[in-house]
């Protein structure tokens, strides 16, 4: 019997780890699990209980932490978890670009991190999980197996979300979608609790140039070989 290992995944907004991870997830008999979605639930539910106005009320946020649920289903048809927030399904909802523009300076708050990545750890503590976000391999698993960091262009990243959220049918300027991938970038490398940051021993996959089936194999390979040594 091969042995499980955890693969953790981080990057810059729009790489695709999600995508990723949820494939190597499939292919390997995983589970899968988004970590972005639980910080975009945390920011939806600050945003239902008007903790913005205009600027985030943290102390509300962080009292209301123990007040805060969040799980995931699994969608059979669609392969992929959906994010559930206090017994509601929130998929759509912490998608939108209002949830975009917020959610880097909810994920900025110690104590929002400190819960989630507990949570987090729980989940994966039996290995046999891939995990994406943006400090999984630093901070969350920092013994995992395989850690995998992804890049890619700023105009390459923002022209695959631009795509993604016209086919949803949000009415959304290319420039308005850019404009927050830079600043989530800038936010999420400069915030003082636990940055975006390469691991050390993290292999980089750069796929601004990659298809999607070029940017799987190569991922798939890394991850036989962990499980291999």
């Amino acid at each position: 019997m091969l042995k499980k290992i955890t693969i953790a995944i981080d990057g810059h907004s729009s790489t695709g780890k999600s995508t990723l991870a949820k494939e190597l997830a499939k292919a390997l008999g995983y589970i899968y699990v988004d970590s972005g979605a639980m910080y975009r639930c945390v920011t939806l539910f600050a945003m239902q209980n008007q903790f913005f106005s205009p600027q985030l009320n943290k102390q509300k946020l962080i009292d209301s932490l123990p007040n805060i649920d969040i799980t995931f289903l699994y969608d059979a048809d669609k392969n992929s978890n959906k994010a559930v927030l206090n017994g509601q399904i929130v998929e759509d909802a912490i998608r939108t670009m209002d949830v975009s523009n917020h959610v880097s300076e909810v994920a900025a708050i110690p104590e929002v991190r400190k819960k989630l990545v507990e949570i987090q750890q729980k989940l994966g503590r039996n290995k046999g999980v891939v995990m994406d976000g943006r400090d999984i391999g630093t901070v969350v698993f920092p013994n995992a197996e395989l850690k995998i960091f992804m890049t890619a262009s700023a105009k390459v990243r923002a022209q695959r979300r631009f795509e993604e959220m016209q086919a949803k049918g949000e009415a959304v300027s290319f420039q308005a979608v850019f404009d927050n991938l830079q600043s989530r970038d800038e936010d999420d490398s400069t915030r003082e609790d636990s940055p975006l940051l390469k691991a050390a021993d993290a292999v980089v996959l750069d796929n601004s140039e990659l298809s999607r089936t070029e940017q799987f194999d190569t991922a798939l390979s890394w991850a036989k070989l962990a499980i291999e040594n």
